[in-house]
């Protein structure tokens, strides 16, 4: 599920942490840096868990009005495609995600029904439920259309929805997008509606595992011998004014130059840029590219970029 970028971002994120506590407890921080990372599943649960809750809801809201003493003819048989949506169904239906709601203890959206009956009452206004419910037919392809743009349109993007989870969670804040993006893409690749819906894993491979925790380990042990190797091409920056999150920035990319052979140079520099512009200052990644240029011309002179495989050193 987590990709590399997002990796990255998280191995930096604990030894800032790690920084502004003045810690040299290692082991500490990088339990705190995989906490931060599984905690995605949980959200990753989360996020799943609101299609099964609309379904729910809206199940036994059309249960108990056609119990109603004076129901209407509509209520005592109304249209069911939304509850019968192949997807929601699929969704109901996994025994995997079913275990894994009930022993992670996923019922936020339960306890806290009155999210899922507001989304579900926007949902019910829109042009898109009132075009969808116009049959009562239910076809998989058209059940697929609706259920990602449902999540697409209204769950990804609700604002309580988000401040619910930022109040819940506050490693989330970054995570929400790299959650949402792999839920839409195990929508779009339903196939059927007898398809089994297979959980995403956190980590994609060991590998990916093993490099989030070679880079924190690499890092935070030469934080002081990568300090060294800019210093000098800090030119008008003094070293104890350059933002401390810039200052692990160039660490990390320092680290990947020097320690891991299998990353192509053009791939480190492109990634830890990025994080200086989510991350640091406006001019951060001008700075941060400047340095890391510099310092891959100067290992290329030296002979020291160890690349291994063809194009890695470009």
């Amino acid at each position: 599920m987590v990709n590399r970028r997002h990796i990255r971002s998280k191995v930096l994120q604990a030894i800032y942490a790690m920084t502004q506590n003045q810690s040299d407890q290692l082991d500490v921080y990088e339990k705190y840096l995989f906490n931060s990372l599984e905690n995605i599943r949980e959200l990753y649960l989360l996020m799943l868990s609101s299609l099964v809750e609309l379904q729910k809801v809206e199940a036994e809201f059309l249960e108990v009005s056609a119990k109603k003493h004076l129901a209407t003819p509509e209520e005592r048989n109304p249209n069911k495609k939304f509850i019968n949506n192949s997807v929601f169904q699929i969704l109901c239906n996994s025994e995997t995600l079913n275990n894994w709601l009930e022993e992670l203890h996923i019922n936020q959206f339960n306890v806290n029904d009155h999210y899922i009956k507001t989304l579900l009452h926007e949902i019910k206004s829109s042009d898109l439920y009132k075009e969808y419910m116009r049959n009562g037919v239910n076809n998989f392809e058209e059940d697929k259309e609706f259920a990602i743009k449902l999540f697409t349109d209204f769950i990804a993007p609700n604002e309580k929805i988000y401040e619910f989870l930022e109040d819940y969670k506050i490693s989330w804040i970054d995570d929400i997008p790299v959650v949402n993006t792999a839920i839409l893409k195990q929508l779009e690749g339903l196939k059927d509606a007898s398809s089994y819906f297979k959980l995403n894993k956190v980590f994609k491979d060991d590998e990916d595992k093993d490099f989030a925790k070679q880079l924190f380990r690499k890092t935070a042990l030469n934080a002081d011998v990568f300090v060294k190797e800019y210093e000098d091409k800090t030119r008008n920056w003094e070293l104890d004014r350059i933002a401390e999150v810039d200052t692990i920035i160039l660490n990390l990319g320092v680290c990947e130059l020097q320690k891991f052979p299998s990353i192509p140079v053009k791939v480190t520099i492109n990634e830890y840029l990025e994080l200086a512009k989510e991350y640091s200052t406006p001019k951060s990644s001008i700075f941060i590219n400047g340095i890391l240029d510099a310092l891959v011309k100067e290992y290329r002179l030296e002979n020291k970029l160890n690349k291994i495989g063809r194009g890695l050193i470009e």
